[in-house]
C-alpha cells in the first residue's frame, strides 16, 4: 500500500490517505475575524472539502480531535454548529478540549480521520 499526501508543504499536508483512511491535518477557520459560530462552520465546510478530494465525507469520519480556545464561552455554541452539520447517526468517536491556539484570533481547531467511499 502506498500512502498519499496531499498538498504537501514543509510542516504538514492537507491530508494524508492510506489504507483506505484519511487522516485530515487540523483545520482552522480562513476567517479569523469571526465569532465561534463563524469560525467552526468555516473550518466545518474546508473539513467538507477535503473529505470530499478524497472521496469521503462527513457520514465517513470515524473520529474527531476538537481544540476550543474558550470553552467555558464558547463550548455550547460550538456544539450547536457541529450539532446542525453532523447527522446524529453518523456521529463519530469525538474529544473536545480547551487549548491555546497558535494564533490568538483562533477560537477553534478540528482535526479528523475517515473511511474513504
Amino acid at each position: 500500500m502506498s500512502i498519499k499526501r496531499n498538498n504537501p508543504k514543509p510542516r504538514l499536508a492537507d491530508s494524508v490517505e492510506f489504507g483506505g483512511l484519511v487522516y485530515l491535518s487540523g483545520q482552522v477557520p480562513s476567517d479569523l475575524t469571526g465569532d465561534i459560530t463563524q469560525q467552526t462552520q468555516d473550518v466545518l465546510d474546508k473539513i467538507d472539502a477535503l473529505l470530499a478530494a478524497s472521496q469521503s465525507d462527513k457520514t465517513c469520519i470515524l473520529s474527531a480531535q476538537v481544540w476550543i480556545k474558550n470553552m467555558h464561552r464558547d463550548f455550547a455554541a460550538f456544539n450547536a454548529v457541529w450539532e446542525s452539520w453532523m447527522p446524529v447517526e453518523h456521529s463519530p468517536a469525538r474529544a473536545a478540549v480547551e487549548a491555546n491556539m497558535a494564533r490568538e484570533q483562533v477560537l477553534v481547531e478540528i482535526m479528523v480521520t475517515a473511511v474513504q467511499r
